[in-house]
């Protein structure tokens, strides 16, 4: 599988994500049998300024975002700029930006930095899709590769450095593995997902890697790409290379399949959302998810992160809030969600996932 399909992300959006919890104001209630809405308002359209900057995986989704957002809103600017999940909430924080695209949610420490920031209220992690990250590899010869957690944390914490290699054998039996150097590719910038699949090697493979879940890479070693395209650029034009990046991004390359309990399991958006189903919120009243990384559900696919927004619940002007707000709830909607589907391959937020997001989006107000 080397693309991840609009079928496959289309399926997601029948994932039923009971694990979060409710809260907040009783705004953004759903329409037709429990959808998100459209993103269409009878409200006066909003007007203003609004900066945002972060992940570059959720670059081609905010593209659309705000070509969507902007014809309905024409008094309204609004920009992204994809520097990467740590500096967009670096910039957040800081009051550079009025908010961030972020693959790793807001920490406690981030939280309380954010009070500040925030005119004394609180920052919110809104849900703005789920992907799938893919294992991605140029090996010239090998089609079909198959690496249980650990083998792939020995892989990148340079324990393992031939293709050859028996453990990799062992996880492809019937593949004609070459004698040559594994060349592991790495973000260079701190990222958001690199945070997810440190997190996912630390969980699945702790004997492996023990480096912890880190954003920014332990080491200079290895090669790296800056930010999402810089990544898949390196690892398009080597041999020998792997990798690993937003599914949406994974084209024209080859995905390995994870192991998960006694299977191999294909990236897909299903078992992305299955991984979802079978994790919890890391506290009540807010969306952020600690994903169960070491889930034996059948089929679901663990190496997954969880896309969000991180905004205040309030703002120093009502314009602002209002502008921040109206942004937010059309990024959740219905045709938000599409827009961003169609443009970049992005698995849409589930009904369930988008109303709770909603409820959080209406606390927003002016200080």
């Amino acid at each position: 599988m080397n693309v991840f399909s609009r079928k496959t992300i289309a399926a997601l959006g029948a994932v039923s994500v009971l694990a979060l919890s409710a809260c907040g104001s009783d705004g953004g209630k759903p329409v037709d049998g429990g959808k998100a809405d459209t993103g269409k308002s009878d409200s006066k359209p909003v007007s203003g300024k609004l900066v945002g900057s972060g992940a570059s995986s959720q670059g081609g989704a905010q593209d659309a975002w705000l070509a969507g957002f902007t014809a309905q809103n024409p008094e309204a600017q609004v920009t992204y700029d994809a520097t990467g999940s740590g500096k967009g909430r670096e910039a957040f924080l800081s009051k550079a930006s009025d908010f961030a695209g972020t693959d790793d949610f807001l920490d406690e420490e981030e939280m309380t930095k954010a009070k500040d920031r925030c005119e004394g209220g609180t920052a919110m992690n809104i849900p703005v899709y789920i992907s799938p990250i893919a294992v991605v590899y140029n090996l010239e010869g090998v089609d079909d590769l198959q690496l249980s957690p650990e083998t792939l944390a020995g892989i990148f914490a340079g324990t393992i450095t031939k293709w050859d290699d028996p453990k990799i054998k062992a996880d492809n039996p019937d593949a004609e593995l070459p004698s040559k150097p594994i060349v592991p590719v790495h973000r260079s910038d701190k990222s958001g997902t690199t945070g997810n699949f440190t997190d996912y090697l630390s969980k699945a493979a702790p004997n492996e890697w023990t480096h912890g879940a880190i954003e920014e890479w332990y080491e200079s070693g290895g090669q790296s790409g800056d930010k999402t395209a810089g990544m898949m650029s390196t690892v398009k034009g080597g041999d020998g290379t792997i990798g690993y990046a937003d599914a949406s991004q994974a084209k024209d390359v080859g995905v390995a399949k994870i192991k998960v309990g006694e299977k191999f399991v294909e990236l897909s958006a299903e078992g992305a959302g299955k991984t979802v189903d079978d994790s919890k919120p890391v506290k009540d009243g807010d969306l952020a998810l600690e994903l169960n990384r070491t889930t034996t559900a059948d089929g679901a696919y663990p190496l997954v992160l969880v896309s969000y927004m991180a905004v205040c619940d309030t703002y120093d002007s009502q314009e602002k809030a209002d502008l921040v707000k109206a942004y937010a709830s059309f990024v959740i909607s219905e045709q938000g969600q599409k827009d961003a589907e169609s443009s970049s391959g992005s698995a849409p937020l589930p009904a369930e996932m988008s109303k709770k997001a909603q409820e959080n989006v209406d606390k927003i107000k002016a200080k």
